[in-house]
């Protein structure tokens, strides 16, 4: 054999060590922003998997008035500020790109540096937050919220 060989008592190469730490490095950062996508609460019933290929995102009923419901799958949260009336926006945080978690009293909550958007227009609420989430286009039909 030459000098250029492989020798398996030398070990791993630098470069894949440093790789190996780098991707570790990065899938812990995104499930710290991203929180768990095995939250029984991000999805629907009647969405899931399917939304993306044009199912249903959710049931109206799935919609607390007032209140809203994150789809971690999809990365949008749809909220229902009044009786009948559905939005839908982002449901990545301007500041850092984390994902928003819940929404509650009224806003979405992004859990990260504790940004908070309006449920009606997704305006900033509070917190370093620079930008509203953008509007997400959804349509009603029924009792049936999708994807546009």
């Amino acid at each position: 054999m030459t000098s250029a060989s492989f020798h398996p008592a030398s070990g791993p190469a630098r470069r894949t060590v440093v790789a190996a730490a780098g991707a570790a490095g990065l899938a812990a950062a995104l499930t710290a922003c991203g929180g768990s996508d095995d939250d029984a609460s991000s999805e629907s019933a009647t969405g899931g998997e399917n939304a993306g290929a044009g199912g249903a995102l959710a049931a109206t009923a799935d919609i607390p008035e007032g209140g809203g419901k994150v789809f971690a799958d999809q990365k949008i949260v749809v909220t229902q500020p009044t009786a009948g009336e559905f939005k839908a926006f982002s449901a990545v945080c301007t500041h850092q790109g984390c994902a928003v978690k819940d929404v509650s009293d009224g806003v979405i909550n992004c859990p990260c540096h504790n940004s908070k958007f309006s449920i009606t227009d997704g305006s900033v609420q509070g917190g370093p937050a620079p930008k509203p989430l953008p509007a997400v286009q959804i349509t009603v039909s029924g009792d049936s919220i999708r994807p546009a």
